[in-house]
């Protein structure tokens, strides 16, 4: 059944539940990830072994763990020409997107005569990059994460990525990991990945950060470890919202409005639009595309539509604009008559989507843009992963004896207000030092 929602009837619960997706209440994996993690910390490869026995191949050896030149030279044996060479356009195109991202290495400006102030980038010593599996295998999500890190010019990179049944990694994404530059892969997923990377064992070095989407159980291990090692992005369970103002053609809008929503059962998808008859001709659209998906995609789908997604009714453009700035979504398309102009309104989302030819799949795969985004709406307060998420910057500062003068008077008289006699001598006895 897909979902008809009229915007100006919905009761404040209908509504929390739209803007809430099925953001699961991880609170009750905590404990299982605090066995985990502790086991992890004190136990290293065993432990892990031992959980990729559990969850993910029973036939798993320790040796499965590092994956090897000739696991590389295998998988790439494995994958049709085609496919390898799809992988490595795709990979130019977010690797030249990611270059312009880069800032400078350095910078000051005079903020008066003899005083400089700026900053030094320099890129995060050591970074583990998950890589998902779970109901599919990500390719794609390999791409999003090693080539902005390797633009950055992290030093460390390590992969982890669930082992199929067989102890091995996917083989496209061993692909991906080597076209990005990336040596580092190792076979382990879910909490034990996390912790793995946090705490180090005899063959997973320590890493400084961690980033990449996952499971509920993945998140649980990074809300736990928090603090013992930097986390990233939450990313979620996927979500989509198509905003149209009736202008476009109700086939797309029916196509795209199904992207994110294969992604599994706890994904969210809508349709906004403040037309009616577009809206009717969407959902008439609906079932014949839904009917040519694979059965396991297919309900997928039709849960989606039926519980955290469907088609939502406004009044105005206006009012459909902010729906969507408050629902902040992690995929926007906008199929409006002028999109640069309903650009210009959007103030939350993840990735915005201009036009009938711009569908979310490219910006997936191959336009260029990260598609490792915010869900659950924090695209209120965060951004799609970057160069950024690779590097960190450090304030610099120089006063020359002008300078210092200038700001020395300033510098005691604020210490003295705050109550710290320590700053404020380092300035006066430096004074009397100097002749000042």
């Amino acid at each position: 059944m897909i979902q008809e929602f009229i915007l100006a009837d919905l009761t404040d619960a209908e509504r929390a539940k739209i803007l809430k997706r099925s953001e699961k209440d991880i609170s009750d994996l905590l404990p299982l990830a605090q066995e985990v993690t502790q086991r992890i910390r004190h136990e290293g490869d065993q432990a892990v072994v031992e959980y990729a026995r559990q969850f993910d191949a029973p036939q798993f050896e320790a040796h499965f763990l590092k994956v090897t030149q000739a696991d590389f030279n295998y998988a790439r044996a494995q994958l049709e020409p085609s496919l390898i060479l799809a992988i490595e356009q795709a990979h130019d195109n977010i690797q030249k997107f990611h270059q312009q991202q880069m800032p400078e290495p350095m910078w000051f400006t005079e903020v008066q005569p003899g005083i400089m102030a700026g900053e030094k980038v320099t890129p995060i010593t050591s970074v583990g990059l998950y890589v998902p599996r779970g109901k599919g295998a990500f390719p794609s999500v390999m791409l999003m994460l090693a080539t902005p890190a390797i633009v950055a010019g992290v030093e460390k990179i390590v992969v982890v990525t669930p082992p199929a049944p067989n102890g091995k990694p996917d083989d496209a994404a061993l692909v991906a990991a080597e076209i990005c530059g990336v040596k580092d892969v190792y076979a382990v997923g879910g909490m034990q990945a996390i912790a793995a990377l946090a705490y180090g064992t005899e063959t997973i070095p320590k890493v400084d950060k961690v980033i990449g989407p996952g499971s509920s159980y993945v998140s649980a291990a990074k809300r736990l470890l928090f603090g013992t090692i930097d986390v990233g992005l939450p990313a979620g369970p996927s979500e989509a919202i198509i905003l149209s103002d009736g202008s476009g053609d109700p086939r797309f809008a029916a196509l795209d409005l199904l992207v994110e929503a294969e992604h599994g059962p706890d994904s969210a998808a809508l349709l906004v639009t403040h037309d009616r008859q577009f809206a009717q001709a969407v959902r008439s659209w609906l079932p014949t595309y839904i009917a040519e998906l694979p059965e396991w995609r297919r309900k997928f789908v039709e849960n989606v539509l039926g519980n955290y997604g469907g088609i939502l009714i406004t009044e105005t453009l206006q009012e459909s604009v902010a729906f969507v700035n408050e629902y902040a979504p992690e995929h926007l398309e906008l199929l409006t008559n002028e999109p640069f102009v309903t650009l210009n309104q959007i103030k939350n989302a993840g990735e915005i989507l201009l036009g009938n030819m711009t569908p979310i799949p490219t910006a997936n795969y191959c336009l260029g843009l990260n598609a490792i985004l915010p869900t659950g709406g924090f695209a209120k307060t965060f951004s799609s992963v970057s160069v950024w998420d690779f590097l960190k910057r450090s304030g610099i500062g120089y006063l020359s004896r002008e300078g210092y003068e200038k700001l020395a008077g300033i510098t005691a008289l604020l210490a003295d207000y705050e109550d710290f006699p320590a700053h404020a001598m380092a300035i006066r006895k430096r004074n009397e030092i100097v002749g000042l």
